[in-house]
């Protein structure tokens, strides 16, 4: 567990892996239907407020996360279109529930076509949804103008609050830890209660 917590610590990939770290995150968090767990809102945040102090680059960051974003969506897309209803019977392990697919499935319905942009900012949601747009054989082309609208207003959204906080506040490195782990509990709650219900049922 506190690999995980590691791991998920938006600080400690920045920190330690810088832009291309982020960049990396976004695309697993949003491609791959194992990212679920990974801090998607809170790295973009804290990212952003770590750029304003000089500890990465903004411009490749705003540049390169939406790319990611878009490429990850694309490949979530590709993976329900390819896979389709055979995720609904694959057996459960840690890092897949089929309350997840179940929870996108629900987003998906109740708004349509606008669920790839809401889903941004829906942790959880925001990995499955890209899987749900392509087993329902949402056309590419649709997809594709909703998920480059959605990446462009998650990333620089997110990044743009933190760089702004950043500059804003007096003396910013003093508050770096607090707002991380603040963004870090907001973040990671669900992901982590999940991960760790999943634990005690496979046990």
């Amino acid at each position: 567990m506190e690999a995980l917590i590691n791991l998920i610590n938006p600080e400690t990939i920045i920190k330690t892996l810088g832009t291309v770290g982020v960049i990396t995150v976004v695309f697993m968090e949003t491609g791959l239907f194992f990212g679920f767990f990974l801090p998607g809102d809170s790295l973009l945040f804290t990212a952003g407020f770590l750029a304003s102090q000089g500890y990465v680059s903004f411009p490749w960051l705003l540049i390169g996360t939406f790319i990611a974003a878009v490429a990850g969506d694309s490949v979530g897309y590709a993976f329900g279109k390819k896979v389709g209803p055979a995720l609904f019977t694959r057996e459960e392990s840690v890092f897949f529930n089929k309350k997840h697919v179940a929870r996108a499935q629900h987003f998906y319905e109740k708004y349509g076509k606008k669920t790839i942009v809401l889903a941004r900012f829906v942790p959880i949601v925001r990995t499955f949804a890209p899987i749900m747009a392509g087993i329902g054989s949402m056309p590419y082309s649709t997809f594709l103008a909703y998920n480059v609208a959605g990446g462009f207003l998650w990333t620089w959204l997110m990044l743009w609050l933190g760089y702004g906080l950043g500059t804003l506040i007096p003396d910013p490195d003093r508050f770096v830890l607090p707002i991380v782990v603040v963004i870090i509990l907001v973040s990671a709650a669900a992901p982590l209660k999940e991960i760790w219900k999943n634990r005690h049922n496979i046990s």
